[in-house]
């Protein structure tokens, strides 16, 4: 009689090695390379918003790292100088590489390169990782390799020099185009799209233990978006009905609602644990 039960046990517990192993237990981290330096209106970053409030906006990218070697970042800032950073108004900004010292990492341990959309805020610091893979969507690579540069097509936030070197990297084997919606690319980390920020933008979820992350970088660009479900004005989606229905989506998709991430909201920097003042401790 006892049989039967210590096979029920076996499987369980089969069961259960089987889901830890399929949850790694990666730590996250956002990493603030940059700041405007005064507040401003909230209406520049969310549709109907009220003119008299404003936001704190920083500069960040976001570290995946797990104790088997992958440290994976979410996108990778900008050079302290590039062109388009300077006229936009960045304040104080660190060359992100050396951000990575603060917890105990330089660039060339930096594996791979999640780019969750080409803006140059988001890909110019690319260069700075040298043995780092670039993921991206097949997509939005399409698109800003060829049809923004033609008549009627959008290349606003783009820079030419990071479109040149993601070419050029993807000739050197150190790109891959991600196909869609929903992929896994690494044990517990997908890639989901649907809010077209840029032409076929992605975000990030990410499993660690029973918590799961949503790293929404620009597809919710302040908390106001996300808490009103408001878009951007129409510079910052090309489907402001699908930019809605991805942050109704991301907290779907994350385990709390903390635990959805937006871009550039300074308010991400006061509900997690400071390692140092410009870098938190997400998970």
């Amino acid at each position: 009689m006892y049989r039967p039960l210590l096979i029920f046990f076996v499987c369980l517990a089969t069961i259960f090695k089987g889901a830890a192993q399929k949850s790694p237990a990666y730590e996250i981290y956002a990493l603030k390379y940059s700041i405007l330096q005064n507040p401003t209106a909230v209406s520049v970053w969310a549709s109907n918003a009220p003119e008299k409030d404003s936001v704190r906006i920083i500069f960040m990218f976001w570290l995946i790292k797990d104790k088997g070697g992958k440290n994976i970042l979410v996108d990778a800032g900008c050079s302290n100088d590039m062109q388009e950073a300077i006229e936009f108004g960045l304040y104080k900004s660190t060359r992100p590489d050396s951000l990575l010292t603060q917890i105990g990492l330089n660039a060339a341990d930096i594996t791979d390169i999640i780019i969750t959309h080409p803006h140059w805020d988001h890909i110019d610091g690319i260069n700075l990782f040298p043995k780092a893979h670039i993921w991206i969507q097949k997509e939005d690579y399409r698109y800003y390799v060829g049809e923004a540069w033609q008549k009627d097509g959008k290349h606003g936030g783009i820079a030419k020099r990071d479109i040149m070197q993601l070419v050029d990297l993807n000739i050197e084997g150190r790109v891959t185009l991600v196909d869609g919606d929903n992929q896994e690319i690494f044990p517990g980390i997908k890639v989901y799209t649907g809010s077209r920020h840029t032409y076929n933008s992605q975000y990030v979820q990410v499993q660690s233990g029973t918590d799961k992350v949503i790293i929404a970088s620009d597809n919710i660009w302040i908390y106001y978006n996300l808490r009103k479900l408001a878009p951007p004005p129409s510079y910052g989606t090309f489907d402001a009905k699908g930019y809605v229905a991805a942050m109704e989506r991301m907290k779907t998709l994350a385990s709390k609602i903390d635990y959805v991430i937006p871009g550039h909201d300074a308010e991400v920097f006061t509900k997690f644990p400071r390692i140092s003042a410009d870098v938190i401790r997400i998970k």
